[in-house]
């Protein structure tokens, strides 16, 4: 074995331990697929989170520099320099040589295009600046860099019959992403960030200084049910695309992971919509559940609607 091959197969082991520890559904759904495409899963998983972290649990002062690293290391790695990109590790950006050796292979193996991972930089530059978002259309745009990107990305890897397939795709992050925003409305404030739209919560009736007091009344339940009712429609919007997907698995992985993430919006739900006390989460019952439906009846979960239904938006005046 050659020394950039056994780089590639300790990234590759890497990224799905990064995918395990921190991504339990993800982790969960990926049982469906198989060889190739279940690595290049991972290794696309790996490189998002540490992205992540680079925001969350990075120092702030060096955050538009690590970026910007960031940028350039995917650069090289789509102009063929950085197969084994030693110097951008040694920089500063947290990732190891060899999980970005597996992404490279992971890039070359299924042509996955460049722009869904700057998008996604973009997104976690919308971070530093943004703690505040005026309206949906704001975040629509930050749920599309930091979530629906992965979707574009994960496209070529599931194998898409059609170009059809990539506006579904990126839906489905943006739901995903929308559905953890509902669910980390609390962790969320204790960084300084409120996702939820500025008109709508005046729309309701609901202040910052309820959130942060975290009291659950009729009208934060009211906000809560709008902004379920538009991650549903979101998910029924990216089921259109499940069809067009044909490696083998990745329908049900795609189903099995729509059916965990709107599983939280159960969850929420459940409780009432209080996501200030306790962390929304799909008990591992119904994750084995949800696995049995679509390995037995695939097409009865995340179905594919008749018509595609449009997004809960606020009435103008």
């Amino acid at each position: 074995m050659t020394g950039l091959a056994h780089l590639v197969r300790s990234g590759y082991r890497q990224a799905q331990a990064v995918t395990r520890k921190h991504a339990r559904s993800f982790s969960f759904a990926s049982l469906v697929l198989l060889g190739e495409r279940r690595r290049a899963a991972f290794a696309l998983y790996a490189f998002c989170r540490r992205l992540d972290d680079l925001v969350d649990v990075g120092e702030p002062v060096r955050l538009p520099e690590r970026l910007a690293l960031a940028r350039a290391l995917v650069s090289g790695l789509y102009a063929g320099r950085n197969a084994l990109p030693a110097a951008p590790v040694a920089q500063g950006t947290p990732w190891p040589a060899d999980e970005l050796a597996a992404l490279n292979d992971a890039i070359v193996r299924f042509n996955i295009p460049q722009q869904p991972f700057q998008d996604l930089i973009s997104g976690m530059e919308m971070d530093l600046a943004k703690t505040r978002y005026a309206n949906f259309g704001e975040l629509a745009l930050y749920c599309y860099r930091v979530a629906g990107t992965v979707g574009l990305m994960m496209a070529p890897v599931l194998g898409i019959g059609g170009e059809g397939a990539l506006g579904p795709a990126a839906e489905l992050g943006q739901a995903m992403q929308l559905t953890n925003i509902l669910r980390d409305v609390a962790e969320d404030l204790a960084r300084g960030r409120i996702y939820l739209p500025a008109d709508e919560l005046s729309a309701f009736g609901v202040s910052e200084e309820q959130l942060r007091a975290g009291r659950v009344d009729a009208r934060f339940v009211a906000l809560m049910r709008f902004q379920v009712a538009r991650a549903r429609a979101q998910f029924a919007r990216g089921a259109s695309g499940v069809p067009l997907l044909t490696g083998f698995g990745s329908q049900r992985m795609v189903r099995l992971m729509g059916a965990l993430y709107s599983g939280i919006l159960s969850a929420i739900e459940r409780q009432g919509y209080d996501v200030f006390r306790s962390r929304a989460q799909v008990p591992f019952g119904r994750k084995l559940w949800a696995l049995g439906r679509v390995l037995v009846a695939p097409a009865s979960v995340l179905p594919v609607p008749a018509i595609a239904p449009a997004l809960p938006l606020l009435e103008k005046g």
